[in-house]
């Protein structure tokens, strides 16, 4: 007579939620996954995935920035600033999704934890404390400046491997929306007086 198979006996339901999981990570930072069939080799997405995580490490830090001045701004200027300020900080929100996304896409990990994120970082780390305002906005402004030029960089990279993706992403979003935003910024640095015009003639009779 035929030995009757066994048939694994399953574990009843259990409504109790299994917590405090741990297991080897399934992908390593710095490393690509099985190509999607988007037609760019290992070595491009390796180097393209690379860089916009320096990108992506900037812009966050960037991002966290313009929090800590929507926060700390203090003045006659206040209420200007204090919106200007966040309405960026949620542009560069938009901006960390999409660069994170891209990395993803070309099957890399993106950069996410915030102190893997200020090793990586290079935009210089602020005080804890209230600066003034010509101090925050230099402070942005030099910010928007190192991922300004990351993005020119990296923008050429891309269109020399043939990545027209990462390029797309990187001058449409990222550099045109920096620039913009260095343009409002810039303006509230400009010397001009607030409630007498400085006639030329007056001056020459004094």
């Amino acid at each position: 007579m035929p030995k009757k198979e066994s048939v694994p006996r399953q574990s009843p339901l259990n409504a109790q939620p299994r917590i405090h999981q741990r297991a080897a990570e399934i992908q390593a930072y710095g490393t690509v996954s099985h190509a999607l069939p988007i037609e760019l080799d290992e070595p491009v997405r390796l180097e393209m995935t690379e860089q916009l995580n320096q990108l992506l490490a900037d812009t966050m830090t960037l991002r966290d920035l313009y929090k800590k001045s929507h926060w700390q701004v203090a003045g006659p200027t206040f209420y200007q600033l204090h919106l200007l300020f966040d309405k960026h900080y949620e542009e560069q929100v938009e901006l960390v999704d999409t660069i994170a996304e891209r990395i993803q896409l070309l099957g890399g990990i993106s950069i996410a934890m915030a102190p893997d994120v200020a090793e990586t970082t290079r935009i210089e780390r602020p005080p804890r404390g209230r600066e003034e305002v010509p101090v925050q906005i230099s402070r942005l402004l030099d910010a928007h400046q190192l991922i300004i030029g990351l993005c020119r960089q990296l923008a050429d990279r891309a269109d020399e491997l043939g990545d027209q993706g990462t390029n797309d992403v990187v001058v449409s979003d990222v550099l045109r929306g920096n620039e913009l935003q260095v343009w409002f910024l810039s303006e509230h640095l400009v010397e001009m007086p607030l409630v007498h015009a400085q006639d030329p003639q007056m001056k020459k009779a004094g």
